[in-house]
């Protein structure tokens, strides 16, 4: 085989082995292990608690329930009489599954025009920009994870009118993100960070 076209599949060999930009990390149940397989989630992480002080557990958890950490998750497709697709359930993409208008609001807002939802900085910072509004429009703490959930998953207004209560099992997934929150913080005060 001439080496030129050894090279090739090499490189092709080595490429097929590497895992995609936005897959997710192997073990979520433990905040260390995300942080050393991927030392650029904790930089974006560490990026937005410093602009927008939302500590980096809080946004670990929330990312974890919106996509399991897949860069390029989105919402299911519906389906009529179980098998014409009728679209995906909501614009929701990305690592903080943010809706079309709101990212749009951000980008705006933040004169960030090429930020990208699949991109982990950028849905680290739009999250911090969103807390913060949450903060501002409803007096939710940065670091209460569940009523940060609620307000992120609800809106503001629909955080304000408590939405949430009608839907008791967006209640209890609020508990979960709290919890691995809690556990996320214990984990990452642990491990040995940079």
């Amino acid at each position: 085989m001439n080496r030129p076209l050894r090279a090739l599949c090499f490189v092709l060999l080595l490429a097929s082995c590497g895992s995609s930009p936005t897959s997710p990390p192997r073990d979520l149940d433990n905040a260390c292990t995300i942080i050393q397989q991927r030392p650029e989630y904790y930089r974006a992480f560490k990026a937005t608690e410093r602009k927008w002080g939302i500590p980096v557990h809080v946004q670990m958890a929330t990312i974890h329930q919106e996509s399991k950490f897949v860069g390029d998750a989105r919402t299911p497709f519906r389906y009529v009489m179980g098998v014409i697709p009728m679209g995906r359930q909501s614009s929701a993409f990305g690592y903080g599954q943010a809706l079309d208008a709101t990212w749009d609001e951000y980008r705006a807002a933040e004169r960030r025009n090429g930020a990208k939802r699949d991109n982990i900085t950028d849905a680290t910072d739009f999250m911090g920009w969103y807390m913060n509004l949450s903060r501002e429009r409803n007096g939710i703490s940065l670091s209460d994870a569940r009523n940060q959930y609620l307000a992120y998953h609800e809106g503001h207004n629909g955080f304000r009118n408590a939405s949430y209560n009608g839907k008791p099992w967006l209640v209890g997934v609020a508990g979960k993100v709290d919890a691995r929150a809690d556990m996320y913080r214990n984990q990452i005060a642990a491990c040995r960070v940079r």
